[in-house]
């Protein structure tokens, strides 16, 4: 089932009797500042974990907050991971794919299904690792990783895999993004302790990291409130961070998603009110956000004015 049909099968069955979430106050959740933008999402997040539809209702609900990374499959299953296990939920919400944390570490980072079928995870902890785990939940390759701290929480977040078969892998107290060979060899490393970006000082944590269709890296700072894109000699050509806004909309900012259009869509993960989900154009102009009560770890924007995403890098 294609993911347009898949959202509209949730939108009309499974959630029929659902109404705009509702904040303490009762308030609706808020989405745009531009009337003609709107989106639906799927949330990963300490509050909710599920999806949204354009009108800030509850499409799918997992029924289990907590999550840290996923993703809307192309056939329309869902794809999650939690700390201690990675599920994949059918249209009927049945698991179909649960891969678990292994006794070797001490909690997962990472899901995303690769062309091939197998499912990308990360485990962190005394033997940090990506892993490709197929269909069957057995492990079918196993990178190690190169993180420099035995804090397993902050060993890494999400790790992408690219089209060249390499890994890229984002290692927070390390300061570099790091793009592993499938041997586990380190071929190149992006800094984000650089002297223009605040050098350590500024606590640039890499969070998320993702190779866009230009051959640059897109990849957001936690600590350090910022984006930045770094071209694949590791120059930084954009960069952006609540310098260029009033208010802070960057607050402690995880997910991240480079749109079609060129646009980007930035979580801002520390937020617990306000803005906590927003789009920007190459210009910097704020052209929709979402203030609803969920706060939002990672996310996947699916549709926009009723029209499924295409082309969007899911990996």
């Amino acid at each position: 089932m294609k993911l347009h049909s898949y959202l509209l099968l949730l939108s009309g069955i499974l959630v029929s009797a659902c109404s705009s979430p509702k904040n303490n106050s009762g308030e609706s959740a808020k989405q745009t500042i531009a009337a003609e933008i709107t989106h639906s999402f799927f949330i990963a997040g300490p509050d909710f974990t599920g999806i949204l539809g354009e009108s800030g209702e509850i499409l799918w609900d997992a029924e289990r907050p907590g999550a840290r990374d996923g993703y809307v499959l192309d056939n329309g299953h869902v794809l999650i991971c939690w700390s201690e296990e990675v599920l994949e939920f059918n249209k009927d919400k049945k698991v179909v794919f649960r891969y678990e944390k292994s006794a070797l570490n001490k909690e997962l980072g990472t899901a995303v299904r690769l062309d091939n079928g197998n499912t990308l995870i990360t485990e962190l902890g005394d033997k940090p690792r990506i892993l490709e785990v197929n269909q069957a939940g057995e492990i079918a390759v196993a990178v190690p990783l190169q993180p420099e701290t035995d804090n397993a929480h902050m060993q890494t977040r999400m790790a992408r895999k690219l089209a060249n078969g390499n890994y890229l892998v984002p290692h927070l107290l390390a300061f570099a993004v790091k793009e592993y060979s499938p041997s586990g060899e380190v071929l190149q490393t992006f800094r984000t302790d650089l002297p223009e970006l605040g050098g350590r000082e500024a606590k640039n944590w890499p969070f998320t990291a993702i190779r866009l269709a230009n051959g640059n890296t897109l990849i957001n700072l936690t600590n350090g409130n910022k984006t930045v894109e770094m071209d694949p000699a590791g120059k930084v050509v954009w960069k952006v961070s609540n310098e260029d806004f009033e208010g802070s909309p960057f607050q402690d900012p995880c997910g991240a998603q480079r749109l079609p259009n060129g646009n980007t869509v930035i979580a801002s993960y520390g937020a617990k009110e306000g803005i906590k989900l927003f789009e920007l154009t190459p210009e910097k102009e704020m052209v929709w956000k979402y203030e609803g009560v969920n706060r939002v770890h990672h996310f996947q924007v699916l549709t926009t004015n009723g029209v499924a995403l295409k082309g969007t890098p899911l990996k």
